[in-house]
């Protein structure tokens, strides 16, 4: 019997976070507000990370973790992060690469707050930090990627709905066949969307990263990177949520590895979204994002059902657009936000295929761009949203939905 966890928060907007859900997090993809991971300068190079991104084998977005809540990058906080716990006149220099923690001022002053917030002991709270060490890398990746390119739906699409996943989504489909479909009896989440976030986020478990994430997490919470916005707010608590969370799973925090965001396991949840949304789907009495897939499972479902997931309706479809420019504006201005009804998008002179009977609630007109060529649109219900929420780009969405069903079908042949 799964049961959820009960969390302080959830992970904020994940720019996840694969890092990201659960920032996670983490920073990835082509998102409407902060990438997870870097994309463009990735999709080019080929580098990548999800949502803390776990590996560099993730390709992301452009423009600069977890709904947002999740995962694997580190989503951009619904609010704006308030400075570094110590700010001051004078910018430090970054310290030295991997320099411990311990004795800073800074650390000492974050430890006591941590340990109030979260009912720690402050000693252990202090001791944990002073072990963690700065690490230049996490300093480096969480800043934006560098625009290479105009946005492309056809190159990112190719980094996610390719051979190499799709052959170990079917193994992954064929091996855990029946939990993908437990969990969707029990939160009506298809099996072929979980597959898909999985996928997408870590190989289906192949990438959830290498970093101590006490290191990730404690250098962005004490030395985040100058030269974009402050999130060290965000990192902070994800920093008490994780030290919490080791608390109550009986972990130690000095052992614990994840991406650079601080992102966990195969759904590559941030801390709070672990805390929140991961469930013990396998029965065996503990929650193990990293080595239960089981668990995995049936925590994706658990968070997109809590992030609005309806049953029985399809994220997306393909539409025509208007052909009047003003109407098209029209309908592009809420960005993913399910703002139309079906008989409000026809009026504005979108033709939707027939028969559309399964695009109830609320509907949103998304803009995919393929570089120099024609774009791509679909129409995103609030399940199309409700990924969104466990990364925020409709590329990430579209990505997630349509390796999932080459997955499926795949696995069915």
């Amino acid at each position: 019997m799964s049961r959820p966890v009960a969390s302080k928060r959830i992970a904020t907007e994940i720019l996840m976070r694969p890092y990201s859900p659960d920032m996670s997090s983490n920073p990835k993809s082509i998102q409407h507000t902060k990438p997870r991971c870097r994309f463009w300068a990735a999709a080019v190079l080929v580098t990548g990370l999800i949502g803390g991104c776990a590996t560099s084998t993730k390709p992301t977005a452009p423009t600069a973790p977890p709904p947002a809540q999740p995962a694997s990058a580190p989503p951009e906080p619904a609010v704006a992060a308030s400075a570094a716990s110590e700010p001051t006149d004078v910018e430090r220099a970054a310290p030295a690469p991997n320099s411990r923690y311990v004795d800073r001022a800074d650390t000492i002053s974050l430890g006591n707050k941590l340990a109030e917030q979260y009912q720690l002991d402050p000693t252990w709270v202090r001791a944990m930090l002073g072990q963690a060490k700065y690490k230049e890398s996490v300093a480096r990746l969480i800043m934006p990627g560098s625009a290479t390119g105009a946005k492309n739906w056809a190159l990112y699409r190719s980094r996610f709905v390719e051979p190499v996943r799709i052959k170990a989504g079917v193994a992954f489909w064929r091996t855990y066949q029946s939990d993908l479909q437990r969990a969707e009896d029990q939160w009506g989440v298809p099996a072929h969307i979980i597959a898909g976030i999985l996928g997408v986020e870590t190989i289906y478990g192949r990438n959830v990263g290498n970093y101590r994430v006490l290191d990730a997490l404690t250098t962005l919470s004490l030395d985040f990177p100058k030269g974009r916005s402050d999130r060290s707010a965000f990192f902070q608590k994800e920093l008490g949520e994780f030290l919490k969370m080791t608390q109550e799973q009986k972990l130690d925090p000095t052992a614990v590895l994840g991406s650079y965001a601080g992102a966990l396991g195969w759904p590559q949840f941030m801390p709070s979204s672990v805390r929140r949304y991961a469930v013990d789907f396998d029965g065996d009495g503990r929650i193990d994002l990293q080595r239960s897939p089981v668990d995995a499972i049936g925590s994706v479902a658990n968070y997109l059902a809590a992030h609005g997931w309806k049953k029985g309706v399809p994220p997306s479809t393909d539409v025509t657009p208007p052909k009047q420019d003003a109407a098209l504006a029209k309908l592009l201005e809420p960005d993913i936000r399910p703002t139309f009804s079906l008989d409000e998008m026809r009026s504005l002179g979108a033709s939707l295929p027939e028969p559309v009977e399964a695009l109830s609630g609320r509907l949103a007109f998304v803009k995919l761009e393929n570089g120099d060529a024609a774009p791509t649109y679909v129409i995103g219900t609030e399940n199309f949203y409700a990924i969104t929420r466990y990364n925020q780009s409709s590329y990430y969405a579209l990505a997630v939905i349509q390796l999932g069903e080459a997955v499926e079908k795949a696995a069915q042949n």
